[in-house]
């Protein structure tokens, strides 16, 4: 239970680098554009915003990676985080991160749950 729990924790922690990737780094790109469904002006408009957010989502895989080396509290905050940010994302901005953050978060909270 113990592996599929890291596993889990490893992979929202890998999820979460790669939005900071793209809100920080790729905003404007035509790729990233499509997946936030976001014009190219507006994507210029907003690079400082989204910058600034994917920062926020590369706290949250720092997280949990120390939660991974060695903190299960770290782990379960962290991981909490996640969906209370994913269940606010899905509400305000689109449905699809219920599938992209929240559920990966909800199953990773449990099986560190379970692993105690």
């Amino acid at each position: 239970m113990l592996i599929v729990s890291d596993v889990l924790v490893a992979l929202v922690a890998l999820i979460h680098v790669y939005i900071l990737v793209l809100e920080m780094f790729l905003w404007t790109a035509p790729r990233t554009r499509a997946a936030f469904g976001v014009s190219a002006e507006l994507a210029e408009q907003t690079k400082a915003l989204a910058a600034n957010q994917g920062l926020y989502n590369g706290f949250l895989a720092a997280g949990l990676i120390w939660g991974l080396i060695g903190s299960r509290p770290a782990e379960i905050f962290f991981l909490a985080c996640v969906i209370v940010a994913g269940i606010y994302g899905a509400i305000t901005a689109t449905r699809r991160i219920l599938f992209v953050q929240v559920l990966p978060g909800a199953l990773a909270l449990l099986f560190v749950l379970l692993a105690g």
